[in-house]
Protein backbone atom coordinates (compact mmCIF):
# COMPACT_ATOMS: atom_id res chain seq x y z
CA UNK A 1 0.00 0.00 0.00
CA UNK A 2 1.11 3.62 -0.69
CA UNK A 3 1.62 6.03 1.96
CA UNK A 4 1.80 9.85 2.14
CA UNK A 5 0.79 12.48 4.75
CA UNK A 6 -2.41 12.45 3.21
CA UNK A 7 -3.32 8.68 3.24
CA UNK A 8 -1.55 8.24 6.61
CA UNK A 9 -4.06 11.29 7.74
CA UNK A 10 -7.05 9.42 6.25
CA UNK A 11 -6.24 5.98 8.25
CA UNK A 12 -5.26 7.41 11.38
CA UNK A 13 -8.04 9.74 11.93
CA UNK A 14 -10.63 8.99 15.11
CA UNK A 15 -13.45 10.20 16.98
CA UNK A 16 -12.64 11.97 19.48
CA UNK A 17 -15.04 12.76 22.37
CA UNK A 18 -13.24 14.34 25.45
CA UNK A 19 -11.79 17.46 24.35
CA UNK A 20 -9.71 20.43 26.03
CA UNK A 21 -10.92 23.48 26.79
CA UNK A 22 -8.49 25.20 24.60
CA UNK A 23 -10.26 26.90 21.88
CA UNK A 24 -9.08 26.24 18.18
CA UNK A 25 -7.16 29.47 17.17
CA UNK A 26 -8.70 31.87 14.18
CA UNK A 27 -6.09 30.26 12.11
CA UNK A 28 -7.33 26.80 12.53
CA UNK A 29 -10.88 28.02 12.29
CA UNK A 30 -10.28 29.72 8.94
CA UNK A 31 -8.19 26.80 7.25
CA UNK A 32 -11.25 24.62 8.41
CA UNK A 33 -13.66 26.91 6.79
CA UNK A 34 -11.82 27.35 3.67
CA UNK A 35 -11.00 23.50 3.56
CA UNK A 36 -14.98 22.65 3.65
CA UNK A 37 -15.56 25.37 0.90
CA UNK A 38 -13.14 23.76 -1.52
CA UNK A 39 -15.07 20.59 -0.68
CA UNK A 40 -16.32 18.91 -4.00
CA UNK A 41 -20.31 19.82 -4.75
CA UNK A 42 -22.48 18.17 -7.44
CA UNK A 43 -22.90 20.40 -10.77
CA UNK A 44 -20.77 23.53 -8.54
CA UNK A 45 -23.94 23.91 -6.64
CA UNK A 46 -22.09 24.80 -3.60
CA UNK A 47 -25.79 24.16 -1.44
CA UNK A 48 -24.12 23.75 1.92
CA UNK A 49 -24.01 26.80 4.56
CA UNK A 50 -21.80 26.48 7.48
CA UNK A 51 -22.58 28.43 11.19
CA UNK A 52 -20.19 28.00 13.56
CA UNK A 53 -21.02 27.75 17.50
CA UNK A 54 -17.80 28.47 19.75
CA UNK A 55 -19.68 29.70 22.49
CA UNK A 56 -20.30 27.08 25.76
CA UNK A 57 -22.75 29.40 27.37
CA UNK A 58 -25.00 28.73 23.67
CA UNK A 59 -23.73 25.33 23.14
CA UNK A 60 -25.16 24.27 26.38
CA UNK A 61 -28.64 26.00 25.45
CA UNK A 62 -28.77 24.14 22.17
CA UNK A 63 -27.79 21.29 24.70
CA UNK A 64 -30.52 21.30 27.40
CA UNK A 65 -33.13 21.93 24.55
CA UNK A 66 -32.12 18.68 22.76
CA UNK A 67 -32.35 16.90 25.56
CA UNK A 68 -35.40 18.28 26.89
CA UNK A 69 -37.02 17.00 23.06
CA UNK A 70 -35.19 13.37 23.47
CA UNK A 71 -34.95 12.97 27.06
CA UNK A 72 -32.45 13.06 29.32
CA UNK A 73 -31.56 9.43 29.56
CA UNK A 74 -32.39 8.51 26.19
CA UNK A 75 -28.76 7.17 24.39
CA UNK A 76 -29.41 9.08 21.39
CA UNK A 77 -25.49 9.69 20.93
CA UNK A 78 -22.52 7.93 21.95
CA UNK A 79 -21.62 9.20 25.55
CA UNK A 80 -24.97 10.66 26.07
CA UNK A 81 -24.63 9.89 29.86
CA UNK A 82 -21.25 11.43 30.31
CA UNK A 83 -21.09 14.33 28.04
CA UNK A 84 -23.02 16.93 25.99
CA UNK A 85 -24.47 16.53 22.17
CA UNK A 86 -21.09 18.30 21.44
CA UNK A 87 -18.48 16.26 23.36
CA UNK A 88 -17.62 19.22 25.56
CA UNK A 89 -15.75 20.78 22.30
CA UNK A 90 -15.46 23.84 22.27
CA UNK A 91 -15.93 24.67 18.63
CA UNK A 92 -19.26 23.14 16.68
CA UNK A 93 -19.71 23.53 12.83
CA UNK A 94 -23.51 22.96 11.83
CA UNK A 95 -23.71 22.50 8.23
CA UNK A 96 -27.12 23.13 6.18
CA UNK A 97 -28.48 23.03 2.76
CA UNK A 98 -31.11 24.51 0.71
CA UNK A 99 -32.48 21.58 -0.81
CA UNK A 100 -30.83 19.30 1.98
CA UNK A 101 -27.89 17.85 -0.18
CA UNK A 102 -26.38 15.06 1.89
CA UNK A 103 -23.46 14.12 -0.35
CA UNK A 104 -22.38 17.44 -0.18
CA UNK A 105 -22.60 17.54 3.60
CA UNK A 106 -20.99 14.81 3.59
CA UNK A 107 -18.16 15.74 0.84
CA UNK A 108 -17.64 18.59 3.09
CA UNK A 109 -17.49 17.44 6.69
CA UNK A 110 -15.04 14.68 5.19
CA UNK A 111 -13.10 18.16 4.21
CA UNK A 112 -13.48 19.28 7.70
CA UNK A 113 -12.25 16.00 9.42
CA UNK A 114 -9.33 15.14 7.44
CA UNK A 115 -7.89 19.26 7.37
CA UNK A 116 -8.83 18.95 11.14
CA UNK A 117 -6.63 15.84 11.77
CA UNK A 118 -3.42 17.64 9.24
CA UNK A 119 -3.34 20.12 11.54
CA UNK A 120 -3.48 18.19 15.31
CA UNK A 121 -6.92 18.47 16.03
CA UNK A 122 -9.68 16.11 16.50
CA UNK A 123 -13.44 15.88 15.13
CA UNK A 124 -16.39 13.86 16.11
CA UNK A 125 -19.41 14.32 13.46
CA UNK A 126 -22.71 14.67 14.76
CA UNK A 127 -25.82 13.55 13.67
CA UNK A 128 -28.01 13.21 16.34
CA UNK A 129 -28.49 17.23 16.86
CA UNK A 130 -30.86 17.23 13.82
CA UNK A 131 -34.07 15.50 15.80
CA UNK A 132 -33.39 18.89 17.35
CA UNK A 133 -32.92 21.61 14.14
CA UNK A 134 -36.10 19.08 12.99
CA UNK A 135 -38.50 20.10 15.29
CA UNK A 136 -40.37 23.20 16.38
CA UNK A 137 -37.77 24.62 18.77
CA UNK A 138 -35.48 23.58 15.98
CA UNK A 139 -36.95 26.45 13.90
CA UNK A 140 -35.99 28.75 16.94
CA UNK A 141 -32.65 27.96 16.88
CA UNK A 142 -32.42 28.01 12.87
CA UNK A 143 -33.22 31.60 13.74
CA UNK A 144 -30.72 32.28 16.10
CA UNK A 145 -28.16 31.16 14.05
CA UNK A 146 -29.29 32.95 10.82
CA UNK A 147 -30.52 29.72 9.07
CA UNK A 148 -33.46 30.27 6.58
CA UNK A 149 -36.04 27.89 8.11
CA UNK A 150 -36.07 25.87 4.97
CA UNK A 151 -32.69 25.05 4.63
CA UNK A 152 -31.99 21.34 6.10
CA UNK A 153 -29.62 20.18 8.46
CA UNK A 154 -26.76 17.86 7.19
CA UNK A 155 -24.13 17.03 10.15
CA UNK A 156 -22.82 18.99 12.93
CA UNK A 157 -18.85 18.59 13.27
CA UNK A 158 -17.05 19.12 16.70
CA UNK A 159 -13.93 20.83 16.69
CA UNK A 160 -11.12 21.01 19.35
CA UNK A 161 -7.73 19.74 20.95
CA UNK A 162 -8.44 16.63 21.61
CA UNK A 163 -7.56 14.80 25.10
CA UNK A 164 -7.98 10.94 23.88
CA UNK A 165 -6.11 8.90 21.56
CA UNK A 166 -8.36 5.94 21.30
CA UNK A 167 -7.60 2.81 19.23
CA UNK A 168 -9.14 2.24 15.79
CA UNK A 169 -12.29 0.32 15.61
CA UNK A 170 -12.67 -3.09 13.66
CA UNK A 171 -13.28 -2.45 9.79
CA UNK A 172 -15.10 -4.95 7.49
CA UNK A 173 -12.78 -5.87 4.85
CA UNK A 174 -14.86 -8.57 3.15
CA UNK A 175 -17.55 -6.12 2.01
CA UNK A 176 -15.12 -4.46 -0.60
CA UNK A 177 -14.67 -6.79 -3.60
CA UNK A 178 -13.08 -5.58 -6.95
CA UNK A 179 -15.20 -7.30 -9.94
CA UNK A 180 -13.22 -7.99 -12.47
CA UNK A 181 -14.08 -8.87 -16.17
CA UNK A 182 -12.73 -10.30 -19.27
CA UNK A 183 -11.58 -7.72 -21.84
Amino acid sequence: MIHNETIDNILTRRTIREYTSEQISAEELETLLTCAMWAPSGRNSQPCHVRVVQSKVLLDEINVDFKNLVGWDTPAYTNWDKNPFYQNAPTVMFLFAEGGSFMDGGLMTENITLAAKSMGLGTCIIGSIGTLFDSAQGKVWKERLGVPGDWQFLIAVAVGHGNEDPAPKPRKPEQFQVVKTED
